[in-house]
């Protein structure tokens, strides 16, 4: 079973999910890919969701509140992902983007060899169930605009802001 909690915070409320002690799930509740994020989840580890609480959650919880109150700039938590091998290589490049830093579609598109890949690596971005711990808030546009994210363009924009205030907006 995937344990999972709702974890309401100032940027929205987002599920929480523990596969085997590892991290599987930390998105928005409320995203518009919702039931095809949890259907993929579930069908990756053959389970289901039960809402229980674990020690892995809780401490999620502890360093997501330590991030929103500028008191952490990366986390700790073990991960797992469920999705293809190209879609984990994107959610790995995206833990490389520093705190406070962001990175294009296709700045990540070049990094992960193919620069031709900037669709499928924005489709895979836009598919990470890991918000915030897999920093995809800091992916933008190529001239620094704020495109697509499942918390929402405001919620994205704040997460910039939490991170780096003096820089104009990106940098």
């Amino acid at each position: 079973m995937i344990k999972i909690e709702y974890f309401k915070t100032l940027y929205g409320e987002l599920i929480i999910g523990d596969y085997q002690n590892k991290l599987c799930l930390c998105d928005w509740r409320y995203r518009k890919m919702r039931k095809t994020i949890d259907g993929r989840i579930k069908n990756y580890f053959s389970t289901d969701y039960i809402e229980e609480n674990s020690e892995l959650i809780e401490q999620t919880k502890v360093q997501l509140n330590e991030y929103f109150h500028k008191n952490r700039n990366s986390f700790d938590i073990p991960l797992v992902f469920a999705g293809s091998d190209f879609q984990k290589s994107v959610w790995n490049a995206l833990l490389q983007i520093p705190y406070g830093k962001t990175l294009s579609y296709l700045e990540l598109s070049r990094k992960l060899g193919n620069e031709k890949a900037i669709r499928a690596v924005a489709t895979a971005n836009g598919a990470n169930a890991i918000s915030i711990i897999v920093p995809c808030h800091r992916v933008v546009g190529s001239k620094g605009e704020l495109t697509g994210y499942a918390g929402g363009l405001v919620t994205k924009k704040k997460l910039l802001l939490l991170e780096s205030p003096k820089i104009g907006l990106f940098g």
